[in-house]
């Protein structure tokens, strides 16, 4: 559950070295949609923190790493600190692999993106039939953006985006124990050149297989 629930967190999208001219002070959801439609595959890093304390009282730490992602359904998402985490997909499998264990859990994809964060940066380009999209102001330098999933099973109540110059910065993601989480996006490069093979997970020497 644990992993699952860093893989919902990995629904994401980033920004800074690629801005749309003439897009900086445009509504959020117009930019979200010219985004989503010219952006085919995408790579760049991000850090990740909880907002508030947790329920002991204490800060959460950060975490970081990188991303590149393909759509439909095809990503590595890369936890470098505080510990080493890989989640990859290959459009048909999800494979979590957790260094410090030495293990790796898959699962079949399906339609596991769903309304989950992670079809906003490796789904389909169909948001709408998973989330209700709506303004919801300027803060911090950008333009705020919520996807409320039409889903009643997803583990997040809420999706707010946080885009500039035509590019999403940032995520708030507020799960339904009324935590936030906040992942913000650097490095970004849109539509990259990808290998064929970019996204085949090998199994690492010696690790555990545990199908799910």
């Amino acid at each position: 559950m644990q992993a699952m629930t860093k893989f919902s967190f990995a629904a994401l999208v980033a920004a800074s070295a690629f801005a749309f001219p003439g897009m900086a002070s445009a509504a959020a959801l117009d930019q979200f949609k010219s985004f989503v439609a010219s952006t085919q595959s995408a790579k760049g890093e991000f850090t990740q923190q909880q907002l508030g304390k947790s329920k002991s009282g204490k800060a959460t730490p950060a975490s970081s790493g990188s991303f590149v992602f393909a759509r439909p359904g095809k990503f590595i998402w890369t936890y470098q600190k505080p510990y080493e985490q890989v989640l990859q997909a290959d459009g048909e499998t999800l494979y979590i692999y957790d260094k410090d264990l030495n293990q790796v859990t898959t699962r079949k994809l399906g339609n596991a993106l769903g309304s989950s964060p992670a079809a906003i940066l490796f789904g389909s380009n169909k948001l709408e039939e998973n989330f209700t999209l709506s303004e919801a102001g300027a803060r911090d330098g950008m333009e705020w953006l919520n996807a409320t999933p039409k889903a009643k099973d997803t583990s997040f109540e809420q999706i707010s985006i946080g885009l500039k110059d035509g590019v999403p910065m940032a995520m708030e993601l507020k799960d339904t124990f009324g935590q936030t989480s906040r992942l913000t996006f650097t490095n970004f490069q849109r539509n990259p050149q990808l290998g064929a093979q970019q996204f085949k997970f090998t199994v690492p020497q010696g690790a555990d297989v545990v199908n799910q």
